[in-house]
Formats: structure tokens, C-alpha cells, sequence
């Protein structure tokens, strides 16, 4: 019988050889893990999977629980490394692919921390990035040469949102036998799958949706029978592991995921829409809108939508956007989202692009819909517009 992702989320991870007879993975706490005699020692030292006792850096019940719930969650996957933050995830999955002399495709509408790895890490060990329009489509081809080696992408952008078509790249990089990574961190695999969509690596920076209450840093990669084996490796030659702890507060978070998700989609568009007819707002920046950038892509690939999306003000500077947003009550100003709490971030796209303009009526803010009720986030904003529109003059 196959479980739908509601059931997922919920049983995923809880075997009961890791369980026992209570509900949640217990936290296991490990460095050193003591074995019954030297030949134990022997064969637990030559063994390598989630499951298998070996040493605390290889992970205890907790973390397999957690990492076995996340691959549940992408149909064809064969499993899923943890660590300890987003960043560390994108690094080391690229880091697994590529090699000195490689070439890389890295869309341009990705996260900064991913854009500054390839220039100065990737860059220095001889590995050259290459940016490319995030709606290139099935045009990727035209930018393949001898030595790509993987293309990254990721959909929607975590700044402008554009939508990317991923099946199709994903298609044109397997008939050239090109690795393709997807940063998924905004819709999750609750709605996009994308191992099933044709993705080789997906990743997550589970510090957003997955954990849930902006208490911990766990990121995560999750990859076909092809590429397992030389992720695991890889991410064990950096040393790389997540707490049990964190481990812990992920599995606690997983578990409401799904419900959550739907919160914070419904929340977003109800903002999103009336942020669209407001005279002080020049576009609204949201995948599930006619007006965003490869909207029809989201429609026809995506399951939902989350809570995170940018608007364009219609003029002002920066220090009306600041009037807006300093004032606002049940909006933070901080980095990150995917937690409880509604979150605004101005935010500077033209910056950071080097293969397409970013070109705006105005200044750019970005906001994370948290579970408060729209209308109390409604009405803050109605009142930072209205700073705005003073400020702005």
C-alpha cells in the first residue's frame, strides 16, 4: 500500500528496533560506541550504512530515523545525508559531483551563500561556475560543454521567485550524462518530488520547513542508487554530522510538516493577493500568482505552494522600505524562514546577478508568512505601507 505524504511525515523513521516502544526516536547521545570483542570491532569497523553501529560521527538511531524519514519522502530515492546546516548540504553535494578541471552550471537566481561557495572554493580548487538564465528551459543544451559536469538548479529562487522547468533540464543533462542538483528548501518533497521529477540530488536546508521553529541548523541531501555511495563517502571525509539533538527537533518538526505547509500556503496567497492591489506596490513576486515568472511551470509540476514570497514597492528608496518594515509588529527582521513566525527582509537581487538584470520599479522587500492569522499580518502591513507611502513622499 502506498501512504500518502500526510502518513509520511508522521510514521517515517520510527522502526522499532530504533524506537522501541515509545513514540519518538529517543535522543542518543554518542561518541564512542563499545563493541563485545575484537572481531565485533572488525566487522562493525568494515561496515558503512545507516543502521550499523560504528562510531558516533557515523550517526546513532536518531539521525537514521531522521534521514530515513526524508528519503521516504522522495519516491526513487535511495537515501539521505544529514548537516549540520543548508550550506554545508550545497557545498558537500557539489563537492561530491564535481572535480578540478570540472565546469558547473549554477542557475542565477540562486542563494547568495551558494553563489560565494563556487567563486571562491570551487574557484581555487580549479572548478569553473558558469551562471545561467534561471528560465532557460530545454536551452540548457546550448551552454553544455565538453567538461560540464553538473548543473544546479534551484526552483523557485529564494529572492525572485522565478520558476524554474526542471523535467526539462533534468532530461537534457541524463542524455549527456550530467549530474543535476536542485536546492528544494521552498516547496519541500511535499510538493515537488524531485527524484521522481528527474533530479539526481535534491536538497534541503531542513533548518526552514522541516525543523519549523527556528531552534536549530540541519540541512540535508537526498540522491539516487547512482550517486548514494559517493555522497556518503564524500560527506564522511569532511567529517560532516548533525547533533542528535538537532537530529531530534527535525523529527519533532517533520512530524507536523505537512499540516504546516498548508497553513503557511493558505496564509501567503491571502497576503500575496491583497498585496496585489495595493497602490504602493508595483509586483508581487509569488509562484502560485498568473504575474510570477514561470508560474505556468509551478502549475503544472508543483503540488502547492509555501509560505515565502518577495513584492516590488512602486518607487521610494531604501529608507522608505526601512520605514515599512522597522514599524512593523508580527514581522521580524531577520534571515531565514520556514519557521512559526512571520519574517520581512529587505532585500538588494541586483547585486548578486552576473547572467540576467534584475530590474525593479522600486525596492525589494521579502516576507516568510508565518501561522499568525493573515489579517493581523494584513493590517501591520496596510500601516507600513502607509509608512512608506509618507517616507516615500
Amino acid at each position: 500500500m502506498s501512504e500518502r505524504d500526510e502518513t509520511k511525515v508522521v510514521e517515517g523513521g520510527r522502526r522499532p528496533e530504533w524506537t522501541g516502544p515509545i513514540v519518538n526516536p529517543p535522543v542518543h547521545r554518542a561518541s564512542t560506541i563499545l563493541f563485545e570483542d575484537c572481531a565485533s570491532l572488525k566487522t562493525g569497523t568494515g561496515r558503512n550504512a545507516d543502521g550499523e553501529w560504528h562510531y558516533g560521527r557515523r550517526g546513532t538511531p536518531t539521525q537514521w530515523a531522521l534521514a530515513e524519514a526524508l528519503t521516504d519522502l522522495e519516491p526513487g530515492a535511495e537515501g539521505t545525508m544529514l548537516y549540520p546546516s543548508g550550506v554545508a548540504a550545497i557545498s558537500v553535494a557539489l563537492l561530491s559531483v564535481l572535480k578540478a578541471g570540472d565546469d558547473l552550471l549554477m542557475v542565477d537566481s540562486t542563494y547568495e551563500p551558494t553563489r560565494v561557495f563556487c567563486r571562491t572554493v570551487l574557484g581555487q580548487m580549479g572548478i569553473t561556475t558558469r551562471f545561467y538564465d534561471p528560465m532557460i528551459g530545454a536551452g540548457i543544451a546550448d551552454l553544455i560543454g565538453e567538461r560540464t559536469a553538473a548543473i544546479f538548479l534551484e526552483s523557485p529562487g529564494s529572492l525572485t521567485f522565478e520558476v524554474q522547468d526542471v523535467q526539462a533540464i533534468a532530461s537534457v543533462a541524463k542524455a549527456r550524462g550530467i549530474v543535476t542538483l536542485l536546492d528544494n528548501t521552498w516547496a519541500t518533497p511535499l510538493l515537488f518530488p524531485a527524484i521522481e521529477r528527474g533530479v539526481d540530488l535534491t536538497i534541503l536546508a531542513c533548518t526552514k520547513y522541516v525543523v519549523g521553529h527556528s531552534d536549530a541548523m540541519l540541512g540535508s541531501v537526498t540522491t539516487t542508487a547512482e550517486h548514494y555511495a559517493k555522497l556518503r563517502r564524500t560527506t564522511q571525509l569532511f567529517g560532516q554530522h548533525v547533533s542528535p539533538d538537532d537530529a531530534y527537533l527535525a523529527l519533532r518538526g517533520l512530524r507536523t510538516l505537512a499540516i504546516r505547509m498548508k497553513a503557511h500556503e493558505d496564509g501567503a496567497l491571502k497576503v500575496a493577493r491583497w498585496l496585489e492591489s495595493r497602490p504602493e506596490v508595483a509586483r508581487v513576486l509569488h509562484p502560485a500568482l498568473p504575474s510570477c515568472p514561470g508560474h505556468d511551470l509551478w502549475a503544472r509540476g508543483f503540488k502547492g505552494s509555501s509560505g515565502l514570497f518577495s513584492f516590488v514597492l512602486d518607487g521610494g528608496d531604501a529608507a522608505a522600505r526601512a520605514a515599512l518594515i522597522d514599524g512593523c509588529k508580527h514581522f521580524g527582521i531577520g534571515y531565514s524562514w520556514g519557521g512559526f513566525e512571520s519574517l520581512a527582509l529587505p532585500i538588494e537581487p541586483a547585486s548578486i546577478r552576473t547572467a540576467t538584470r534584475w530590474e525593479a520599479a522600486g525596492p525589494a522587500v521579502r516576507l516568510h508568512i508565518g501561522l499568525e492569522h493573515p489579517d493581523d499580518l494584513i493590517a501591520d502591513l496596510e500601516e507600513g505601507l502607509t509608512r512608506f507611502r509618507n517616507t516615500r513622499g
